[in-house]
């Protein structure tokens, strides 16, 4: 399955898709990008005169590549017509840097588990220093559906 192809079968659209490109995926991991654009929604009132991404926005990339996207590629050969319906049910992040408007952030997910449709990573955000901004765990339920 190509990167082009995964990013396709996300449930979402904009203003709430986060995935621009998938760099590598595998069984066992994925590393994909996102630039936050200086016009995207939630950075108007998120600190007036200086707008820092909120850290559920940041979760929510990390989900949709790091969790979402790998869902996909592992359900590959089941999805023909199909889509995937995702649910998060935990998340476990940390977040140590800011990330402004205009920044490019780099996500890496390692499977932990994939068993009974539950999918469980590692998932670490890097900026484009290659500094991590956040790392931590997410869980999340993956299903075929038909559209």
């Amino acid at each position: 399955m190509l990167q082009e192809e995964i990013i396709k079968k996300l449930p979402y659209d904009a203003p709430f898709l986060f995935v621009d490109n998938i760099i590598h995926v595998s069984e066992d991991c994925i590393k994909g990008d996102y630039t936050l654009k200086q016009s995207e929604y939630f950075y108007k009132g998120h600190f007036r005169d200086n707008p820092i991404t909120p850290g559920v926005i940041l979760t929510e990339i990390m989900a949709q590549i790091g969790v979402a996207c790998l869902g996909i590629f592992l359900f590959r050969n089941e999805l023909d017509n199909q889509t995937i319906g995702v649910a998060m049910s935990n998340t476990n992040i940390d977040f140590y840097k800011p990330v402004l408007p205009s920044e490019k952030v780099f996500v890496v997910s390692e499977k932990e588990y994939f068993r009974f449709n539950k999918l469980k990573c590692k998932v670490s955000m890097y900026n484009e220093k290659d500094v991590v901004v956040a790392k931590g765990t997410i869980s999340g339920m993956v299903k075929p559906w038909n559209a």
